[in-house]
């Protein structure tokens, strides 16, 4: 795209508003850009115009793209009645009843719900589960020769949500395994493209997708009929146990239709970013022996401060979800100086925010030290999203990574590598190793601190 191709100074399309300098490039042509290369043309865009731009793009049409962090702390704490839910959203994959489709109060309603699995005393639960999870997939790794971590961290990240959502294993859950990934992949890819009005015919991914989902579903239904039927089921602890007994300030309970949306959110959503930045984490360990030699001295005793600022220093400099949308439905917001008019989209670009040399310094170099006793700035450092749609399950996902690279590197030494870092790999909504996070490994005789 070309640097050219953009107005020099903001222009105004209603009364009152004032926006950021506007592209110029057509409509279509932006669209193909955003599609095949949307980090490059933000990336490009940036530069040329720093904290904020406006473009045309597929499905959010008129857009401001914001890359600051003090513009970023204004659209999270910015009045969801004012700046809500983007339009369209992830609720068109995912279903109606899926926390992505709601807004306002319903929104607030739904989250309160959600947030006690995931947290406090609940975590504790989950770790043990993790580390099961995680041995098992060791089990079959190869000793000593390179191989892709991508693969195997989906297969474990999604054991471990299966585990937690319905507590126990079986041939439902096993029947679940193997539609998850196929549609997660085929969803990711798909979601940043309009559905047709019309089916394309046997060849049509859309059709697919929905096949996939009519499977999910009989699935789901049969495993809350059995939830239901159990005679413990009082007493489980398991999510969808608790998303059944579960009800709002008025007494009411989600339906089976929500349920089975929301549960489907947390299987694919929790199990491909998490999986994602777990691969990026071997990769980015494997070529720094230094940040490696800590990680390892730390994995032989109970401390985790060095694997926690590693694992937030891997999302900044791998953004593996780069954008966190909203809708303005105010007549007008204020963002800055600049006035956007209702119907316009506001997209925070993530990827921009962790690029930032003003909370960062040098940005491209990998250094886990920047958060080594220190808290992120929630409004610079956003892999979660932020405000009042940040990500529910974020504490589950740290914990997640944290105990997945503690067993690890405590039962095998993961070979550093003079190979060229890793190219971003577009798998539509999330960003993975091009190669797959390939390693090599070797078995320790001994597991550390046993």
């Amino acid at each position: 795209m070309s640097e050219t191709a953009a107005t020099e100074h903001p222009v105004s399309e209603s009364a009152g508003a004032h926006l950021p300098p506007v592209t110029r490039v057509p409509k279509l042509l932006q669209g193909v850009v955003y599609v095949l290369a949307r980090r490059q043309m933000i990336d490009r865009l940036t530069r040329r115009h720093g904290a904020a731009f406006v473009a045309n793009i597929p499905m959010f049409g008129k857009t401001v793209i914001l890359t600051d962090p003090a513009l970023a702390k204004q659209v999270f704490a910015t009045n969801p009645e004012e700046l809500g839910n983007v339009q369209p959203n992830l609720s068109r994959v995912f279903g109606p009843g899926s926390v992505f489709a709601l807004d306002g109060d319903d929104h607030r309603r739904r989250r309160k719900l959600l947030t006690p699995p995931f947290h406090g005393k609940a975590m504790k639960n989950y770790e043990k589960i993790v580390e099961e999870e995680t041995r098992r997939e060791m089990a079959s790794w190869p000793d000593g020769r390179p191989f892709e971590t991508l693969e195997p961290m989906m297969r474990i990240t999604l054991n471990i949500i299966l585990r937690a959502i319905f507590g126990a294993d079986g041939a439902e859950l096993d029947r679940l395994r193997e539609v998850i990934p196929p549609w997660v992949t085929l969803g990711s890819r798909l979601v940043v493209f309009p559905e047709p009005a019309r089916d394309l015919g046997p060849l049509d991914p859309w059709r697919r997708l929905h096949d996939y989902r009519r499977t999910y579903e009989s699935v789901i239904d049969t495993l809350i009929t059995q939830a239901r039927a159990d005679e413990h089921f009082d007493e489980r602890t398991d999510v969808l146990s608790l998303f059944l007994r579960s009800a709002y300030e008025d007494g009411s309970a989600m339906t089976p239709s929500e349920i089975g949306d929301e549960l489907l959110t947390l299987l694919a959503a929790g199990h491909e970013t998490t999986a994602s930045t777990l691969a990026w984490a071997f990769e980015r360990i494997s070529r720094h022996p230094a940040v490696l030699a800590e990680l390892v001295a730390e994995a032989q005793t109970d401390g985790n401060e060095y694997r926690q600022a590693t694992i937030l220093e891997v999302q900044r400099a791998r953004t593996v979800i780069d954008f966190c949308g909203r809708h303005v439905w105010a007549p007008m917001v204020q963002i800055g100086q600049w006035r956007i008019p209702r119907g316009y989209s506001v997209l925070v670009s993530i990827n921009q925010l962790h690029a930032n040399t003003g909370e960062f310094p040098d940005p491209q170099r990998f250094d886990p030290t920047r958060f080594v006793g220190k808290r992120p700035n929630m409004f610079a450092w956003a892999p979660f999203g932020g405000g009042t749609r940040r990500c529910v399950g974020a504490a589950f996902a740290n914990m997640e990574m944290d105990v997945v690279l503690r067993t690890v590197l405590r039962h095998f030494d993961v070979e550093t590598t003079t190979a060229r870092d890793e190219k971003v790999h577009s798998r539509g909504v999330a960003f993975t190793p091009k190669d797959g996070g390939r390693v090599a490994m070797r078995r320790r005789p001994t597991p550390l601190g046993s």
